[in-house]
């Protein structure tokens, strides 16, 4: 069980019973998040697909396969937004991919630098991997702007990389190393 605790928010893995606060989550910023995210079908907006998507990612956090955070208010009773390392490979390549979302009405507070920082720790000193991916769309200033903060580095531009808003969109790729390999990688 993870819960990661930040100055204004607790970091947690929710479980299939917490699919209603997930729901609600998605439904208050479902115009707010549409520009970032792959077309989204009706059934998406749903407790059952809620409940599904909560019991997979449980699935994949035992596995290691992945961890999807989710950032509560003090109170437990409303997300502030998610953090979610995906595509965790193991073995020689040891790295994920970093995704993340914040609520409109908690957006511009510095939140989601709290908690995809608090995130980030936990993957490079609990998990131990090497990598952490990130990539965003060039039109998306903040994301880029977080990642420039969190000390991402600018690795290069994918052509038609990912559909989202349903288009093929172009992304910057970037990534992080974990601080405590970095004299292993000049070997």
């Amino acid at each position: 069980m993870i819960k990661i605790r930040t100055p204004r928010t607790e970091l947690v893995l929710l479980n299939p019973e917490d699919a209603e606060l997930l729901l609600e989550y998605r439904l208050t910023n479902r115009d707010h998040l549409t520009p970032w995210e792959p077309e989204r079908n009706e059934n998406f907006y749903t407790l059952k697909q809620c409940e599904h998507q909560l019991t997979a990612q449980r699935k994949s956090f035992d596995e290691g396969t992945g961890f999807q955070l989710t950032a509560l208010t003090s109170d437990k009773n409303e997300i502030i937004g998610l953090c979610n390392f995906n595509n965790i490979v193991h073995g020689v390549f040891q790295a994920c991919h970093l995704g993340y979302s914040i609520s409109k009405k908690h957006e511009g507070q510095g939140l989601m630098l709290e908690i995809v920082s608090a995130g980030i720790d936990y993957v490079f000193q609990e998990a131990k991997l090497h990598r952490i991916m990130a990539n965003y769309i060039p039109d998306n200033h903040r994301s880029a702007a977080l990642l420039k903060k969190l000390g991402f580095e600018e690795e290069g531009r994918a052509r038609s990389y990912l559909k989202i808003a349903g288009k093929w969109q172009d992304h910057i790729l970037t990534s992080r190393i974990n601080p405590a390999h970095s004299e292993d990688s000049q070997n």
